[in-house]
């Protein structure tokens, strides 16, 4: 199986680090073969613009929609993204490492998505390519991700409220959107606390959970 894992973290002395090396790991010892692409890294461009159609096919008004589709179709969008999109077209799998961060994705992740998830990519609305019928069919994705506070605190009554609700707009309206198949995310609690004795014991869960896939 391919694996891209896409990373968004900027310390690489990070639990989420730890994480995402852990997976290559284990991975490659279960025979796959894991690509990752380094957000921080690779200093990924986050914002959509208009810098990512240089061969417009309107140069007298911006659709971000019209222009992605012409892109694709033509091969015209900025190199980044056409890179990125290689690597998600060789992935089987699509693994999302990153803190949760004021209830959603770091910005960088955010632009990823919003850059590389082009349309006329992962989904064509105009033949009602969604859903089961999206570009991405075929394909998993896992969402694994940390959180700062403690696990009560994002049940449906706790404070901030039930966690699968605050990740809906990446599993459900992205990822099943564009045809992927969602595994259950892999959660970390109080993650910003953890001693040596709890990041083992969570590096270890991960593993288990990782060859169960």
């Amino acid at each position: 199986m391919n694996v891209l894992i896409i990373y968004a973290h900027p310390y690489p002395a990070s639990f989420n680090a730890a994480m995402k090396d852990k997976a290559v790991s284990v991975l490659q010892d279960m025979g796959h073969t894991v690509k990752v692409s380094d957000l921080y890294a690779m200093k990924f461009k986050a914002v959509l613009d208009q810098d990512d159609f240089p061969q417009p096919c309107n140069r007298e008004y911006f659709s971000i929609p019209g222009e992605q589709v012409a892109g694709v179709r033509n091969g015209t969008l900025a190199p980044d993204i056409q890179a990125e999109m290689k690597k998600v077209e060789w992935a089987d799998f699509l693994l999302f490492q990153f803190p949760i961060w004021w209830s959603s994705t770091p910005a960088i992740l955010k632009g990823w998505v919003d850059r590389v998830f082009a349309q006329g990519f992962v989904v064509n609305l105009l033949e009602g390519k969604v859903y089961t019928e999206g570009l991405l069919s075929g394909k998993k994705a896992l969402i694994s991700t940390t959180a700062g506070s403690p696990p009560e605190f994002y049940t449906e009554g706790g404070p901030h409220g039930d966690i699968n609700h605050h990740l809906m707009s990446l599993w459900h309206n992205t990822f099943e959107f564009c045809g992927m198949e969602v595994v259950p995310t892999f959660y970390v609690f109080n993650a910003a606390v953890m001693d040596d004795l709890q990041v083992r014991f969570e590096l270890e869960r991960w593993e288990e959970y990782l060859r169960l896939l």
